[in-house]
């Protein structure tokens, strides 16, 4: 492991999702902790998206920003919301130079698949709609997230492929959780790794899919055809579970006709670009920008 994050390890709680609600006070008190990020040069603002049910999301503008990308957070489908996700919001932004669109789709097990998915296809379809009132070009949407929101980035890709639905740029897959399988090497045998274990999967997905079997819009490895979907940048951690499946993922979008730029950045455990202190950390929060911004742009 990279020695400037490990140093950090022995500080990090344990994720348990037994109990939802109280994992969901463990996590927002760890955001709350961390100073969110000066929003300088950004406009930010909070609107409704009018559908069955509403679905709030935040804007984050920054100064002469001509495309966007529709931001997912993370959280297993299960914690997450506006607030603790506009440390990603804001640093996106000023990154990227796109106006990120952060979504607050509905938590499971509450509101199990497809209530998340369904979410994010009606935040994605409002910023096509409104792309002229919001500054946008419609033809620069990207779609993106971090660990469960890159599932739902993948998985709002392949619907709107499937149901000729706006046409997005890009999608951008970081850490992305795509199959409920647990088959690959790094599924099974992390088991102890920071934050994403594999019970830490199983668990989330149980909590996502309840009874239901998963379809490829909740476990998008399981598409059958991966032809005729946006380009795509993926990240991988190292000591990561979601490693594998995110890595087989990329080669089959590859051998489907599909650009893709994928990362696998050593040393690095889920979810550990949010130690900002460690330079690995920069540099792949530097990345994800730089790649959003030249996806977007021209």
């Amino acid at each position: 492991m990279d020695p400037e994050l490990e140093a950090f390890v022995h500080l990090l709680p344990l994720a348990d999702l037994t109990d939802p609600v109280a994992f969901r006070e463990v996590y927002a008190a760890l955001a709350t902790e961390k100073s969110v990020p000066e929003a300088l040069g950004l406009e930010i603002e909070d609107r409704t998206v009018h559908a069955d049910p509403d679905v709030a999301v935040r804007i984050h503008r920054p100064d002469q920003a001509q495309g966007a990308v529709v931001w997912l957070h993370g959280g297993a489908w299960v914690v997450g919301d506006l607030d603790v996700g506009q440390h990603w919001g804001v640093l996106i932004a000023e990154r990227s130079g796109a106006t990120v669109i952060s979504v607050d789709y509905r938590l499971s097990p509450e509101n199990r698949f497809p209530a998340a998915l369904d979410d994010t296809y009606a935040a994605l379809a409002w910023t096509y709609e409104n792309a002229a009132e919001l500054g946008i070009d419609p033809e620069r949407i990207a779609v993106g997230g971090h660990s469960a929101g890159a599932n739902l980035a993948a998985a709002v890709a392949l619907r709107a492929r499937d149901e000729n639905g706006p046409p997005i740029r890009f999608q951008l897959l970081n850490e992305a959780i795509l199959d409920d399988r647990q088959q690959t090497w790094s599924a099974q045998n992390f088991t102890d790794t920071p934050w994403n274990t594999r019970a830490v999967r199983g668990a989330a997905w149980g909590h996502y899919l309840g009874s239901q079997p998963a379809t490829p819009y909740a476990a998008p490895a399981r598409a059958e055809d991966l032809s005729g979907l946006p380009p795509a940048y993926i990240a991988t951690a190292e000591f990561d579970p979601n490693r594998d499946e995110a890595i087989t993922y990329a080669q089959r979008l590859l051998q489907a006709g599909v650009s893709v730029e994928l990362h696998q950045w050593p040393g690095t455990f889920h979810g550990s670009q949010a130690l900002q202190s460690a330079e690995v950390s920069q540099r792949q929060l530097t990345e994800l920008g730089t790649v959003l911004r030249r996806a977007l742009a021209g």
